[in-house]
């Protein structure tokens, strides 16, 4: 039996935080949390974090194009070992491999490749892939933004179903444009099969937005990028963001994709409960400022921001950690908000709650410790350590 036990710091568990508590685990699960008093020392290894220490739930990316050189769209193992292994070093414990809008070959060899990825190839020790982003290519022209323009095609509920197929039923989430010719039905299609179904680069109106809504839709892409925003007369996507309770809503908190500002006037709107955090990163995410490739186009990554020209954003290299750092920073909001964000809203809309997305007794032993400056410190996978910090790196 795999046994590790983590030992003081702060503990963020599901039902309250402890000050110099523990979490135990076995193999893959967390198989207890409290207070150091009433810990079991008799495990086969025992890691003593300092009293300044956080520690966490593993962080979700439901939103991830690529990081470290590889993409989800490079249809190789390579591609997503690379990814899987380097996503710990930002704390993230679990994600959505995400598609864009390509020739259809493309697409579909990139699905068959998650799908054996999944199936066969998945390690122990890095990020969990738990299936497809699928962000395109039903969606809308105008709005395409770094989505190559000549592969956007208007929804297909046949042309979807055989990418369902190919996927093995491993497509959890889709962004589409539901003001295109059968785009409500495909809403219809998607809803009926427990896919969650999401608005972005899309020109709809606020009226379009909720009849999409009532007809499924749950979720939001990337808020405020392209999409209708608010308009006093026209409210847009945004301004249904904003007022509908039953919609999940992404934002990019990297204070590049979305002014600080308006990270804060979001929060302050659609609050902790809705917001989920995502990177949308790309292959430049890890490494230097250069020119990189993204669905067959160059993009130019100089100080943080990923471009296709000098006014096109074109993903990001935003890290998690960094994300849950900048949330704080810009709305003030508490360690307990941002773990909200990072963990708990992406593991309840993928309907995977009762084992991911909180330190609980029972689930999988997703965790992340963060020092005194919300660095990570070391991420435990499914009970396994697959990052820690070299000691030329502690402070």
């Amino acid at each position: 039996m795999h046994s590790l036990l983590l030992k003081n710091g702060t503990i963020y568990s599901e039902q309250k935080k402890i000050n110099n508590g523990y979490v135990q685990i076995e193999n893959s699960k967390i198989t207890g949390i409290g207070e150091t008093a009433f810990a079991a020392y008799s495990l086969t290894k025992t890691i003593d974090l300092p009293w300044n220490y956080h520690v966490i739930p593993g962080m979700m990316d439901l939103h991830i194009h690529g990081a470290n050189g590889a993409d989800t769209m490079d249809g190789t193992k390579e591609a997503l070992d690379t990814i899987s292994q380097i996503l710990p070093k930002e704390g993230v414990t679990s994600y959505l491999a995400t598609t864009m809008t390509e020739n259809t070959a493309s697409i579909e060899n990139a699905l068959t490749n998650i799908n054996q990825y999944m199936e066969l190839s998945q390690e122990e020790g890095q990020a969990e892939l738990l299936g497809v982003h699928l962000e395109g290519p039903f969606i809308h022209k105008n709005k395409a933004g770094a989505q190559p323009i000549q592969y956007v095609q208007d929804p297909s509920i046949s042309l979807f179903k055989s990418w369902e197929k190919r996927s093995n039923h491993h497509i959890k989430l889709v962004t589409l444009a539901p003001e295109l010719p059968q785009g409500l039905e495909l809403i219809k299609y998607l809803t009926s099969k427990n896919i969650i179904s999401s608005v972005a680069h899309s020109e709809a109106t606020y009226e379009q937005t909720v009849t999409a809504i009532h007809h499924g839709l749950s979720h939001i892409t990337h808020l405020f990028n392209q999409m209708t925003g608010i308009h006093h007369r026209e409210p847009g996507i945004v301004g249904a963001a904003f007022l509908h309770d039953e919609v999940m809503v992404e934002m990019i908190a990297d204070g590049i994709h979305v002014q600080p500002e308006i990270v804060k006037l979001a929060y302050n709107q659609i609050t902790r409960d809705r917001l989920i955090l995502i990177s949308d990163a790309m292959r430049a995410k890890w490494l230097n400022d250069g020119i990189y490739e993204l669905g067959g186009q160059l993009i130019t990554v100089k100080n943080g921001k990923a471009l296709l020209s000098e006014d096109t954003l074109a993903g990001s290299v935003l890290k998690m950690s960094d994300a849950f750092k900048n949330i704080q920073h810009f709305t003030g909001c508490s360690i307990e908000a941002a773990i909200q964000m990072t963990s708990e809203n992406p593991a309840k809309q993928l309907n995977l709650f009762h084992k991911k997305g909180s330190l609980s007794v029972g689930k999988d032993a997703d965790i992340v410790i963060l020092d005194e400056n919300l660095d990570v410190y070391m991420t435990i996978c499914n009970g396994k350590i697959a990052y820690k910090r070299s000691p030329e790196n502690d402070r």
